[in-house]
């Protein structure tokens, strides 16, 4: 038996019926990357051309926040074996040893089923289909089936947080559009040079946990260089967005300011070895890191700028 069995087998014993407060279960549901998802959504659903009640368009945000809290638990009930083995991770709920696993797998296919039920009835099929793709992509592809089998696990994980925004643009539309599949690839870029960031500076963890992160199959140096190249690939691609529906003289001023400053991060990590990372510890991969939260925050809330301005008539490259 590995240690990594003994730890979630210890975590689960050691929680007992009714100790779990609600704070437990509620940080079951990533409230941090929820926050991301709540917000990209409601960009979504407020650029798409389509006017929606405010009670439709609140309950559609709580479902797909629901949804995406779901998703979390159920990728906790999984990973709750290499949360205990990893300093980030180690506190969380389950291997805290105040939500046992199968509490936590009930909770999370609960909350899954009713959000996407919900919102099915409260905005439409197409969104309901998206948020349950969105659940299981997540969980069943990317957690269970390819995280701990292939170093491209944080690209093909990005996908599933790339979808909230086009889930809400379809509880708006009823459709799918060019323009929210230009939201989804913009997170799904942004996603691989924001998490190989964290990786270099963070690398012992997935180590230890045998997580086969870029950094531990491919080494630093390769990391280095596919954040550089990805970086370039998102600012193409950022920029260009300008230039379509969600985009405006707002968002392109946004976009060209927060890609010079990623790319010069990015170009900049390229060119450090180890030796130099270690002697700062690892200032400009943090600062990286730290600049990319920003960065999609930045670009989004400019989409939004854009699409407010347009229900005057003024967004846009009018």
């Amino acid at each position: 038996m590995s240690d990594a069995t003994i730890n979630t087998s210890t975590t689960t014993q050691t929680a007992q019926p009714g100790e779990a407060e609600f704070g437990d279960f509620f940080a079951l549901l990533k409230p941090r990357v929820m926050t991301l998802v709540v917000f990209t959504a409601f960009v979504g659903l407020l650029a798409a051309p389509v006017g929606v009640h405010p009670i439709v368009g609140l309950a559609a945000i709580l479902f797909i926040a629901v949804g995406g809290g779901a998703a979390g638990a159920l990728n906790m009930w999984w990973e709750s074996d290499i949360d205990s083995l990893m300093k980030r991770t180690s506190k969380r709920p389950i291997p805290a040893g105040k939500v046992t696993r199968d509490e936590a797998f009930a909770f999370g296919v609960t909350l899954a089923v009713m959000s996407v039920v919900m919102l099915w009835l409260a905005t439409n099929a197409v969104a309901a289909g998206l948020l349950a793709f969105t659940i299981f992509f997540y969980v069943v592809i990317y957690t269970i089936g390819l995280k701990r089998w292939t170093p491209q696990n944080i690209v093909i994980g990005g996908a599933a947080g790339a979808f909230p925004p086009m889930i809400g643009w379809a509880a708006a539309t009823g459709s799918i559009s060019i323009e929210s599949v230009l939201m989804f690839a913009l997170i799904f870029m942004w996603t691989p040079p924001h998490f190989w960031a964290l990786a270099l500076f963070m690398k012992g963890d997935y180590h230890k946990a045998g997580v086969p992160m870029l950094t531990v199959t491919h080494g630093r140096k390769s990391t280095r260089t596919h954040i550089f190249v990805y970086t370039v690939l998102l600012a193409i691609l950022a920029v260009g967005a300008a230039f379509t529906g969600i985009g405006g003289p707002i968002y392109l001023a946004v976009a060209l300011v927060f890609n010079a400053l990623f790319l010069r991060d990015a170009y900049v990590i390229w060119r450090r070895d180890e030796v130099m990372a270690e002697a700062d510890e690892y200032r400009v991969e943090k600062k990286a890191f730290k600049l990319s939260l920003w960065y999609l925050f930045a670009h989004f809330t400019a989409i939004l700028a854009e699409a407010a301005l347009a229900g005057f008539g003024l967004g846009g490259w009018v």
